[in-house]
């Protein structure tokens, strides 16, 4: 079996090499309620290790046969930061990846161990998943080995942001009636008020998950993403923008909504009627509103909004 899967083409990412580091079973430390694969008790230790020759010899034929993707991403049947030999493997992929970047998909729960910390700040972009801030609901949700603690991850979350020189996201997954509350939604908004990030992506359930829960529609999605501190790159990653309905806002209503929260494409096409797009497009006209990129998402925002965050980040480097 291959550990090679791909290209995968991501608005997110870009186009994507994978590498599964655990291609022949799940293998993970968490058992979270919404995984895509069947349930499975949650373990340390990966017990089906692939030897590293291998992964290098599948990536050295497939990057030949897909000279043009723009990543090569590390995840796994599970999670990619318990192959044991991580480390030795990153450093190979470096030396042959040439103009690739390089990204890992992880839960983050083994970011608190030192090694698997200095193994991440030799990628060139890390996705962190933060799907809550309080013990209750962390276990709840993502269902933990045994000594994984919430608290721990967050504080190696801070830390790692403010080391890592590469491009970090970090990815929330909301089940309802699980972490959808105001309560959790604001322990999650403290932690990642410390973090430094290029995106926080808000996400829900779009595939068959393992238990019987359930995802939330966009217009929810959206009305969490108000929850949040205005100052937080967020962005809502949803394949439901086509199930909301579309309302109408005034030109005052729509730059107070974008300053508020940026705006995709996606999220104008789900929330603005048709007399609403037509205000923004005269906006944009009148040079009222303008756009910025957060690491291949195009975003909206009031022009003077983009000018105070260019002003704050001269002063704070």
């Amino acid at each position: 079996m291959s550990t090679i899967f791909g290209p995968v083409h991501s608005r997110r990412f870009g186009v994507s090499l994978g590498i599964d580091l655990s291609a022949s079973t799940k293998q993970c430390n968490f058992d979270c309620l919404y995984c895509e694969l069947s349930p499975m008790q949650a373990i340390t230790q990966q017990h089906d290790i692939t030897p590293v020759k291998v992964i290098l010899a599948d990536l050295t034929q497939a990057l030949t046969q897909h000279p043009d993707i723009d990543v090569i991403t590390l995840t796994a049947n599970g999670e990619p930061t318990m192959y044991p030999y991580l480390d030795e493997l990153v450093d190979a992929i470096n030396i042959l990846k040439a103009d690739k970047k390089t990204l890992i998909l992880s839960n983050s729960a083994s970011l608190s161990d030192e090694k698997v910390f200095n193994t991440l700040l030799k990628l060139d972009e890390v996705k962190l998943s933060l799907d809550a801030a309080t013990h209750d609901i962390f276990h709840k949700i993502d269902r933990p080995a045994e000594g994984i603690e919430i608290a721990a991850i967050i504080q190696a979350i801070e830390s790692f942001s403010h080391i890592f020189t590469g491009k970090l996201f970090i990815e929330i997954l909301f089940v309802r009636g699980v972490n959808d509350t105001a309560q959790e939604v604001s322990a999650l908004n403290q932690a990642l008020m410390h973090v430094k990030c290029d995106r926080i992506d808000l996400g829900t359930i779009d595939r068959p998950p393992a238990y019987a829960v359930s995802g939330l529609n966009f217009q929810e999605l959206y009305a969490i993403s108000q929850w949040f501190d205005p100052s937080l790159p967020i962005h809502i990653v949803s394949r439901t923008h086509a199930a909301a309905t579309p309302s109408s806002y005034s030109a005052d209503e729509i730059l107070t909504t974008l300053d508020k929260r940026p705006l995709t494409q996606e999220d104008i096409e789900a929330l603005f009627d048709e007399s609403s797009k037509k205000r923004l497009q005269t906006l944009i006209n009148e040079n009222k509103i303008t756009h910025i990129e957060r690491s291949n998402v195009l975003f909206y925002l009031p022009k003077q909004n983009s000018e105070r965050k260019r002003q704050k980040s001269t002063v704070n480097p």
